[in-house]
């Protein structure tokens, strides 16, 4: 079994926000406005890499499940998907119980520090949103200083228990044991997956693709973790792959998994 797993905003699906020129597929709907879209070149190849026998694609996303169930990539029901950075397994649309409370129990340790979190997001002068606990899995925010409320979190939290960083406006402190990269351990353990690709594009991401056998990311994301980076999907150093610059990375990343799947 080949598995593939892939982030999605900003790998897989852009929001509106994000040009991706040429035609596209809408694949979000929220509120009646349409909000994330694919190219039409991803959303057939993505298509085509999903009806691969022997080929697996697993969604693998820190939205949480009701974010995630908004998406309709056009391929069905994807037979296994996971959320909330890899806390809750989907399969079959069903969320797996036992799933969920092993990721519990793997994070039983830092649960007092996700409360002590909590506790100095809320009280954070440059808070703009709520302060979201996500089924007790991580916290989750919105500032107008993110860089300011990572810096005060990290002064005042055991950072040996738990990961504090933000992404854009979007603030986040999580269990350090719970990452994308443990679940795709977890999964590939539960599957007996043969290769494990991954693609993703923000700090979430980077710990699946260092466990993945071939992992693939924007240059800058590369660059920033200090990963492994050549010049194009055509080529890799220790099987960390980069795209190319100028060209949408959906694309490129479908295509190279088709190719290295044929």
């Amino acid at each position: 079994m080949q598995i593939v797993h892939t982030d999605l905003d900003n790998t897989l699906i852009y929001s509106y926000k994000h040009e991706i020129g040429g035609p596209k597929t809408c694949v979000e709907i929220y509120q009646g406005r349409e909000i994330s879209f694919m190219t039409e070149t991803s959303h057939r190849l993505l298509g085509q890499l999903c009806s691969k026998p022997g080929v697996l694609v697993v969604p693998t996303t820190t939205r949480t499940l009701e974010q995630y169930q908004r998406i309709d990539l056009g391929i069905g029901v994807p037979e296994y998907a996971l959320v909330c950075n890899g806390g809750v397994l989907l399969h079959q649309g069903k969320e797996d119980p036992v799933w969920y409370q092993e990721s519990l129990a793997l994070i039983a340790d830092a649960q007092s520090e996700l409360q002590r979190a909590e506790q100095w997001m809320t009280e954070d002068v440059n808070r703009c949103f709520e302060v979201r606990n996500i089924r007790s899995l991580f916290l989750f925010t919105k500032s107008n200083e993110p860089e300011k409320s990572v810096a005060m979190l990290k002064a005042h939290l055991n950072l040996s228990l738990v990961e504090v960083f933000c992404n854009g406006i979007k603030v986040y402190v999580l269990p350090k044991k719970l990452n994308k990269g443990s679940a795709v351990r977890r999964f590939r353990k539960r599957v007996a997956a043969e290769t494990v690709y991954a693609a993703g594009d923000s700090a979430f991401d980077v710990p699946m693709i260092q466990v993945a056998d071939i992992g693939m990311a924007p240059k800058e994301l590369l660059e920033q973790y200090e990963l492994p980076q050549t010049g194009n999907f055509k080529e890799k150093t220790e099987n960390k792959i980069q795209n190319e610059e100028k060209k949408i990375f959906s694309d490129q990343m479908l295509a190279y998994l088709l190719e290295c799947l044929s």
